[in-house]
């Protein structure tokens, strides 16, 4: 009896999850799923087009090139990031004067709002009145303005946010691991003669190796599922250069009339567009899991 009733009690606590989960998660992607096969626009009566929506998303070449862009912002957000976030890791990991306070500042942008950020970041490239060109043209290292959120600028731009935005956080998960390798294992390689790139490359990687494939796998998922920033800075402007998958699902369900880029709902299109969305991150989550399965398999 007393088994049953702890039984009943954890049930108890887990309901209210599950049903959440299961109203606000399980249902949305349900619907969805049923609306990829219909012609829906948010308002009127449905109307019932097998694969058309598929097939006019293998048509559409606004799609295709986000889905360029997001592989372009993702490729160089991973690039950037965990390498930097690895290096300040190490640093602040030694017995750094301050170390404490520089890990919070470094910690800050995870905590603070995508759009507070993506405004404040706005101010400053702004291509007219923005902080940076003012500062530049003041002390000569330019002649005119330089319009930063331009079609030859703006994919640098929102990659340089998303770096300042992430590197705190994944620093923090690198930090966690390098404090769970025994200091012994430092002492004996250099009793061995063991230099600091040699300790760095043959002990902290291999045995930084589990957090490392850990973060990696949360730096891809989070890169190819972001879109807040690019949304607030260039609402995926000028003419498209930074619009990725996310931002233009999302602009499918909500249109953005001042970008101009989408003029009217598109529920059943945009479920479409949103399941092979998905489905693409979900590959490429699985290719890096066979991936890193092989190397725990080599190393």
């Amino acid at each position: 009896m007393r088994k049953l009733r702890l039984q009943l009690a954890g049930y108890g606590f887990t309901l209210p999850s599950l049903i959440l989960t299961l109203v606000f998660g399980v249902y949305p992607i349900i619907w969805a799923m049923r609306y990829m096969f219909y012609d829906y626009k948010g308002y009127g009566k449905e109307r019932f087009v097998g694969l058309d929506n598929f097939t006019q998303l293998l048509k559409d070449h606004s799609y295709w090139d986000s889905v360029v862009n997001t592989f372009v912002y993702a490729g160089g957000k991973l690039i950037i990031t965990l390498p930097l976030s690895l290096i300040l890791a190490v640093i602040l990991n030694k017995g750094l004067k301050g170390k404490h306070l520089l890990r919070a500042i470094y910690f800050m942008p995870t905590i603070v709002s995508t759009s507070v950020i993506s405004i404040v970041f706005f101010i400053i490239f702004n291509s007219y009145n923005g902080i940076l060109n003012q500062y530049l043209t003041r002390y000569h290292i330019i002649s005119k303005s330089i319009d930063w959120l331009g079609p030859n600028h703006a994919m640098l731009i929102v990659i340089i946010i998303a770096v300042w935005g992430a590197v705190g956080n994944y620093m923090l998960l690198f930090i966690a691991g390098l404090q769970n390798i025994p200091n012994d294992v430092y002492e004996s390689a250099s009793l061995d003669g063991a230099n600091a790139v040699q300790k760095f490359w043959y002990i902290t990687i291999p045995m930084l190796g589990p957090v490392l494939q850990m973060v990696i796998m949360l730096a891809i998922i989070n890169s190819l599922k972001g879109y807040e920033s690019i949304m607030v800075l260039t609402e995926g402007g000028p003419i498209g250069k930074t619009e990725v998958m996310y931002l233009y699902v999302y602009k499918l369900f909500f249109p953005l009339t001042s970008s101009g880029s989408a003029v009217e709902q598109q529920i059943g299109y945009g479920s479409a567009v949103g399941f092979v969305t998905a489905l693409i991150v979900g590959i490429i989550t699985l290719m890096y899991f066979y991936a890193s399965k092989r190397m725990n398999k080599v190393y």
